[in-house]
């Protein structure tokens, strides 16, 4: 059984996929209590309703939509979550995953996109990325910094440069919304020269922080 906080239909507002009609499964429960969590709603598995997986198969075969999201709360945290990424594969789905980064992604198939967070200092989890995850990231996949200030955009800009390398060149760069000035942080961007994707949160300028958007 899987602990599941919501399944909902809407616009892919982050990665590369953005824009997209995407339908998204947000599991419940995160090992992480980062400072700009804008899922607070889904930190704990009691927040969440017992699915099987053939229910939640059942609940997305309602929008006629091949672009799946699983996220969370963390979804690895549900040691079924794999086997749900398996089902949606073999279903036919363009399966994405987005994940904290601070668990192991060994079990995951390899096949579905991986949109990987790496916790900067202002999240309050600086450090919580499983450097050997970089052992299951592929060219397909993407890593993603969430920047709310100075300090995090040097974190982030070093530790592209150090380790990501030729890991992936979807590397994204989200401000906080709407704590960081995204002008600010696209300059910064632009002066040194960074290929990197600036992103924002689209689904947040078309609906706010209504929930199940």
């Amino acid at each position: 059984m899987l602990k599941v906080s919501e399944i909902f239909f809407s616009i892919q507002g982050e990665s590369t996929y953005v824009g997209l009609p995407c339908v998204f499964i947000r599991l419940a429960g995160c090992n992480l209590r980062c400072r700009w969590c804008d899922a607070a709603y889904a930190q704990t598995p009691e927040q969440g309703e017992d699915f099987s997986i053939e229910r939640v198969i059942g609940e997305i075969k309602k929008f006629k939509c091949n672009l799946v999201e699983i996220t969370g709360g963390e979804p690895l945290s549900q040691k079924e979550t794999p086997a749900l990424i398996n089902r949606l594969l073999k279903l036919g789905y363009e399966a994405l995953l987005e994940t904290n980064g601070s668990v192991d992604l060994k079990p995951v198939d390899e096949r579905v996109i991986k949109i990987v967070d790496v916790k900067c200092p202002s999240s309050g989890h600086v450090g919580s990325f499983l450097m050997e995850n970089f052992n299951f990231i592929t060219v397909r996949d993407e890593i993603k910094f969430v920047i709310a200030d100075r300090r995090d955009y040097e974190f982030a800009r070093d530790f592209l440069e150090t380790y990501i390398r030729d890991k992936t060149t979807k590397i994204l760069f989200a401000p906080v919304y709407p704590q960081m000035s995204s002008q600010e942080l696209a300059q910064w961007i632009l002066k040194d020269g960074l290929k990197v994707r600036f992103q924002l949160q689209m689904h947040k300028y078309i609906w706010g922080e209504e929930r199940g958007r």
